[in-house]
């Protein structure tokens, strides 16, 4: 179980969707991406802040709202303090809170086809969640001093993706 960062790899969308568009006379703007991290271990938390504000940077846009979606269930995104006792605390209150060891009808070939016997983590990314909406000034996303963005991998090591859109001005 690391708290490192995870292997970037950006993905572009379709030309079309890539675009910045203009949608007003006072120059509103929308800025999509699809980013995907590597991870690397079944449970890993990775600090996205400083690529989701890499990519508020490169959209132009100084104010705003920046929407964030993994495209995962078994994955989580949330803000928290990065510091690493924090970080195992973490981890050990999402072992805790969700068993790996339970019976879970997902698990089971009786009444699933799901060959990765992974309903923990599909429970975990459905307490945490997969989307967090921000806002942005000045081009980075306004984060308390301790807020650092969280990506939460819960069924790894995979390639995890995550959409993010940034509109405003």
């Amino acid at each position: 179980m690391n708290s490192h960062n995870g292997k970037i790899a950006e993905i572009s969308l379709p030309e079309v969707e890539q675009k910045t568009l203009a949608t007003s006379p006072g120059g509103f703007k929308i800025f999509n991406r699809i980013v995907d991290w590597i991870t690397s271990d079944r449970m890993q938390l990775i600090n996205v802040t400083e690529r989701i504000n890499e990519i508020d940077r490169k959209s132009g846009i100084r104010d705003g709202i920046v929407h964030l979606q993994s495209l995962h269930t078994t994955t989580a995104v949330f803000i928290n303090e990065w510091q690493d006792a924090l970080l195992h605390d973490v981890r050990a209150f999402l072992d805790d809170l969700v068993s790996r060891e339970e019976y879970y009808r997902h698990n089971d070939p009786a009444h699933s086809d799901c060959e990765r016997k992974n309903a923990d983590s599909h429970l975990r990314g459905m307490v945490m969640g997969q989307t967090l909406c921000l806002q942005v000034r000045n081009s980075v996303v306004l984060l308390g001093t301790w807020q650092s963005i969280i990506l939460a991998e819960f069924d790894g090591p995979r390639s995890r993706s995550m959409s993010i859109q940034v509109s405003g001005i």
